[in-house]
C-alpha cells in the first residue's frame, strides 16, 4: 500500500508512552517515584556540578599547583631555518613571504624562526624572534637576521 497523508503513521516502536511516576503503588514508580529513600539525590531539583564529590575536598584543590602561566602568554608562529631553503641566494625573507610560500598560515603575536635543519643559502631573514641556533645558522650561510618590533 503507498503511503498518502490519508493513512501515515510513525514507525512501529517510535512511540512511546511518558512514564507517570507518582501515581500509586500498582504503577511500580509509586512512593519515591524511583528515586530511592531520602538524601539529596532524592529531592526535587537535585542536580551536582561537574566534579562535586558529597562535599569532601575535590581532587581538583588537592593536587598540587605548580609552576607559572603568564597572563599575557605570546604565541608565535614557528619557521624551521630549513624551510628557508626554498628562496632564492640574497633575497630578503619577511613574514609575508613565509605566509605566501604557505610556512605561515596565521600570523598570531609575529613569526618565530627555530634552528631545526641547516641552511644552504645566503638570506636576510626578518622576524618578531629568532633562536639562538637558528641565528647561529643563519650567520654561517652568510646571512643576516633582522629583528622586527
Amino acid at each position: 500500500m503507498e503511503p498518502t497523508l490519508s493513512n501515515l503513521k510513525p514507525p512501529r516502536g517510535s512511540k512511546h508512552r511518558k512514564v507517570r511516576v507518582g501515581r500509586g503503588m500498582g504503577s511500580k514508580m509509586g512512593k519515591t517515584s524511583g528515586a530511592g529513600n531520602k538524601g539529596q539525590q532524592s529531592r526535587r531539583g537535585y542536580s551536582r556540578r561537574p566534579g562535586f564529590e558529597g562535599g569532601q575536598m575535590p581532587l581538583h584543590p588537592r593536587l598540587p599547583k605548580r609552576g607559572f602561566s603568564s597572563p599575557f602568554p605570546k604565541t608565535f608562529a614557528v619557521v624551521n631555518v630549513e624551510s628557508l631553503n626554498a628562496f632564492p641566494a640574497g633575497e630578503t625573507v619577511t613574514p609575508e613571504a613565509l605566509t605566501q610560500h604557505g610556512f605561515v598560515r596565521a600570523m598570531r603575536d609575529g613569526v618565530k624562526i627555530l634552528g631545526d635543519g641547516e641552511l644552504k643559502v645566503a638570506l636576510t631573514v626578518r622576524a618578531h624572534a629568532f633562536s639562538k641556533s637558528a641565528q647561529e645558522k643563519i650567520a654561517s650561510a652568510g646571512g643576516k637576521v633582522e629583528i622586527l618590533q
